[in-house]
């Protein structure tokens, strides 16, 4: 039987897959599981009950899956503070903040509205590792914790949830972005009421495009998954910069006064320099993950920042960041962490210290952005493959050595398994358009020939 929970919490087509039962239960299992050990002892030592943030992004079905969720921490005697629409970073921070036991997000981030998913954090608003997720998987359908009278959980609302949220955000801010004109593309999600006042109160000009949810259209062709959109607003409104969130605004992109994309590596680029130099970016050292473009990388090291490397997720980058008490990180998708402040990708906050960057050197995104060169990044996914058996194909890696080599200090190679299905990526970046396509390619055509499931 396949695993419940997926790289970011539990997903699936709401009231299919993701059901009121499901939820429920779930809540259930997390409210046995997060309240055991010594926390648990505690508690009862200080006569109270577990504290759990409840909150969702603003897609339909979260409102009974809320409901669901609700209903089973409370049934289980914890109380519950339900903090409505909000972001997933400001449902993180929430629970570090008023040092709630645990906090549950109800979202599906960047998919479309008939998707939902419940991920969970934990004290301190931290992801859960794996073996407490399967913890939490393992208790469904076991005997459930059920208080009677006083022992019984209450629900309420979080009623200064969102202006805890952007008090903060304003509080990490080097400097305000008076004199700078963003347009702000909220994906019709969490952020469409915390982003905009927060750009505005720490002094910028905003137009604001994606901020009008009605529960079925988030993402539905705005957001960072599709930058057209915010490109054609920057350019209509003259504006010096776009920026992009997802559904529950975790993630950050954006876009020049050209139009021109940033994405994720670009963002870390700036933010790694800028960090650099007033000493915020601890040990000069940036966390990416294997799909970080190569350019990245030697802009990195031409002002001497040490590159850590992770497996592609946030969740990753987050637990590098941890061993070594780092302060940046992220993904090439607008995942960035920046570990001062939060303790997730918060595309909010990732926006906020991109202006401010313009504001304190006066340049355009164009100029800052050109700190590094992007590389000419090919992605072929070769599906119907019998992807286990990759790492062990000798002529796969005699292929991919004859490409490296041929590629040198100008180029990479990455080929990876999926996790989920029989397919294989491969990735090819080189200093020319032509040749990564061309190496892919061939690549390809060699993973497909050796590994091809088909009879």
């Amino acid at each position: 039987m396949p695993r419940l929970f997926g790289t970011d919490g539990v997903r699936g087509l709401a009231n299919r897959e993701l059901t009121a039962d499901l939820a429920l239960g779930l809540a259930q299992a997390a409210a046995a599981v997060l309240t055991q050990g010594r926390h648990a002892d505690e508690l009862r030592a200080a006569g109270r009950r577990p504290v759990a943030v409840v909150a969702r992004d603003p897609r339909v079905s979260g409102e009974f899956l809320t409901a669901a969720v609700s209903a089973g921490l409370a049934s289980s005697g914890v109380d519950v503070l339900d903090a409505g629409v909000i972001p997933t970073p400001a449902t993180a921070f929430l629970i570090d903040s008023i040092g709630a036991d645990f906090g549950v997000m109800i979202s599906a981030s960047h998919n479309p509205a008939p998707d939902n998913g419940i991920k969970f954090f934990s004290f301190g608003g931290t992801k859960l590792p794996d073996e407490v997720e399967d913890r939490i998987e393992s208790y469904l359908g076991r005997q459930k914790l059920a208080p009677i009278g006083g022992g019984v959980g209450r629900i309420r609302r979080f009623a200064d949830a969102e202006d805890r949220y952007v008090v903060h955000l304003l509080g990490t801010l080097p400097n305000r972005l008076d004199g700078i004109h963003v347009v702000l593309d909220c994906a019709h999600g969490a952020a469409a009421g915390v982003s905009p006042e927060t750009f505005r109160d720490a002094g910028a000009t905003v137009t604001v495009i994606g901020a009008d949810p009605d529960g079925m259209n988030i993402n539905d062709g705005v957001g960072s998954t599709h930058l057209d959109h915010l490109a054609a607003a920057v350019l209509e409104h003259g504006a010096d910069l776009g920026i992009a969130h997802d559904g529950d605004a975790d993630r950050c992109l954006a876009v020049d006064a050209d139009g021109n994309i940033i994405d994720g590596d670009m963002i870390m680029a700036i933010l790694a320099v800028a960090m650099q130099e007033r000493g915020a970016l601890t040990d000069d050292t940036l966390v990416v993950t294997v799909m970080s473009n190569l350019g990245l990388r030697r802009a990195m090291a031409d002002r001497g920042i040490r590159v850590i490397e992770t497996k592609v997720g946030d969740r990753y980058v987050l637990e590098a960041l941890a061993a070594e008490k780092l302060a940046l990180g992220g993904e090439q998708s607008g995942h960035v962490i920046m570990s001062e402040f939060a303790t997730t990708g918060d595309g909010v906050l990732t926006g906020l210290h991109l202006v401010a960057e313009m504001a304190r050197t006066g340049k355009s995104l164009a100029e800052l952005a050109s700190v590094m060169t992007v590389y000419p990044q090919v992605l072929v996914n070769v599906r119907g493959v019998d992807h286990h058996a990759l790492a062990g194909d000798e002529e796969i890696a005699a292929a991919v050595a004859a490409v490296e080599a041929e590629l040198g200090d100008t180029g990479r190679v990455l080929l990876r398994p999926s996790g989920t299905e029989p397919m294989v990526r491969v990735m090819v970046e080189a200093q020319s358009q032509d040749d990564a396509e061309r190496h892919a390619a061939s690549l390809a055509a060699v993973v497909e020939a050796r590994l091809s499931l088909a009879v």
